[in-house]
Order: C-alpha cells, then sequence, then structure tokens
C-alpha cells in the first residue's frame, strides 16, 4: 500500500467548543472548510498530517487513542496551553526513552501529548548511510 496522505478524523461532542480548542488555543492553520452552518466541517494542518473536525459524536475518547504532537519547546507549550485554561495531565518531563512529554486534554477529553527530542536523542543524530 502507498499511503499519499492521512489525516485523523474526529467526531467532537460540542464543534464550536473543539473548532476553538484547535484554531484559536493551539493555534492550528485551517486547511479547508466544508459543510453548512448546521452541520460543519473543517480540516487543519497538523505537521506532516491533517486533523479533521466533522460530523459530531457523544462517547468520551478512549485512553488507548492520544494525538501526538511534536513541539520545538514542550515546556513552553506546556505552560502557555494550561495558562489558557487547558487541562494538564502529566507536567513536561524527560521520559525513561529519551523524549521531553507532556499530556494534556481537548475539550472531549482526548489526550494531546506534546513531544520534544531532546538534543542529545538518537532521534536528532544521522542515521547509516542510505545504500547507493
Amino acid at each position: 500500500m502507498e499511503v499519499l496522505a492521512s489525516r485523523v478524523l474526529l467526531h467532537p461532542r460540542d464543534h464550536a467548543a473543539s473548532r476553538r480548542f484547535y484554531e484559536d488555543v493551539l493555534g492550528l492553520g485551517v486547511f479547508r472548510e466544508f459543510g453548512t452552518a448546521g452541520h460543519p466541517g473543517i480540516v487543519f494542518f497538523l505537521g506532516g498530517g491533517l486533523l479533521e473536525l466533522s460530523g459530531s459524536g457523544d462517547a468520551t475518547p478512549s485512553a488507548a487513542t492520544r494525538l501526538l504532537l511534536q513541539v520545538r519547546d514542550v515546556e513552553a507549550e506546556a505552560t502557555r496551553l494550561a495558562d489558557a485554561g487547558v487541562p494538564v495531565l502529566e507536567a513536561p518531563a524527560r521520559k525513561p526513552w529519551g523524549l521531553v512529554e507532556a499530556t494534556l486534554t481537548d475539550p472531549d477529553g482526548l489526550q494531546l501529548v506534546l513531544v520534544q527530542i531532546p538534543e542529545d536523542h538518537p532521534q536528532r543524530r544521522a542515521g547509516p548511510a542510505a545504500p547507493g
């Protein structure tokens, strides 16, 4: 299978609250909007992927599903979001696997994991040269 693009699809309980959260609080850029006033949809840029809010749901997100967002400075982003009223479940900390992570939640309770790759982490170092 050749995957050409991908997106995460969320069906929030309160579309307007989730839109404000992702657009105004997180500051994600809008890729496109669609639908009607009664049934709006919006797609945000999400680094190398996309995040779509459409439809509606009434279920609480499972703890088995988390949205990982790599950022340049976890401490600064976690502080900024906490000051904006975003619930912080885990404060920024370096994990045993070497990444700095913080866990917050969106308006529906979906866990957002902010990740920073420290300068000394193996993911920052070049791997072996590709053959040929």
